[in-house]
């Protein structure tokens, strides 16, 4: 799909042109696309493993710059939450309507649904748009809670299909996921605290957006921050900006001093 998007946009399903017809613009580019999302646990068995989800806040048209404050990164229960990449607005209606169906359960059955019930619910809502993603609208979200009934944070992954995969201590999905990914395997250690994982979250987003244009970096002039949220034995917990313009100013400061030394 993404070969054919570059190289011959008019065969994919939906854009499929009749013979002596004009060329029209690929349905994706018409719509604002949301990445990186990155997710990695912390904490120790013993004392309890958390995860952090943290998204960046740009939204791309194509080569246009849609939005510099788009909100990835969502709540979706009390002890889980969710990070959206791909089409921004069917992706955020997803999760406004898997928001609905967990609360809606939660007040039917008078208790929550299981981390892993949460996660097939998601999967078979992206198997649901599967009809736009062949036509380059594709939703791809990274889902990531606390389960109470094993004490511990898990992470799962999806595809456009709808398959579902538990992915162990990180993960991360968008444009900028490839260098994201690799930050996170040179910084991410077992045991971190949450701290910790805040600050190699928000260094993972820095390292993609150096490298991927579709992800924004850290805005200090306009003060626009990543996304960030923690998921524990006490819930999902948004992480304020005072706290990540402290993470950020400490990130440019060490960067900053390496280049003078080098």
């Amino acid at each position: 799909m993404e070969f054919l998007g570059a190289h011959a946009p008019e065969l994919l399903p939906g854009t499929r042109l009749a013979a002596g017809t004009a060329a029209v613009p690929p349905t994706a580019d018409l719509a604002p696309h949301a990445t990186t999302i990155v997710a990695l646990s912390f904490g120790t068995p013993e004392g309890g493993r958390g995860v952090v989800l943290a998204g960046d806040r740009r939204a791309t048209m194509g080569n246009m710059i849609a939005s510099r404050e788009i909100e990835k990164v969502f709540a979706a229960d009390e002890y889980s939450g969710v990070g959206i990449a791909g089409s921004a607005g069917i992706a955020v209606e997803i999760v406004r309507l898997f928001q609905l169906e967990l609360e809606h359960y939660e007040k039917i059955e008078g208790s929550l649904l299981s981390l892993d019930g949460k996660a097939n619910r998601l999967a078979t809502m992206i198997r649901g748009n599967l009809p736009m993603a062949l036509q380059g609208l594709a939703v791809v979200p990274l889902f990531g809670g606390y389960d109470r009934d094993r004490g511990t944070g898990r992470i799962f992954s999806f595809d456009v299909t709808g398959g579902r995969y538990e992915e162990r201590d990180h993960h991360s999905v968008g444009s900028g996921s490839v260098f994201a990914r690799g930050a996170l395997k040179k910084l991410w250690r077992a045991g971190l605290d949450a701290d910790g994982a805040v600050s190699v979250a928000v260094e993972a987003l820095y390292d993609a957006a150096d490298d991927d244009s579709a992800t924004g970096g850290p805005d200090t002039v306009r003060r626009i921050w990543p996304v960030v949220a923690t998921v524990t034995a006490d819930g999902y917990h948004r992480v304020d900006d005072e706290t990540l313009a402290a993470v950020v100013g400490r990130i440019v400061a060490e960067r900053s001093e390496g280049s003078r030394r080098a």
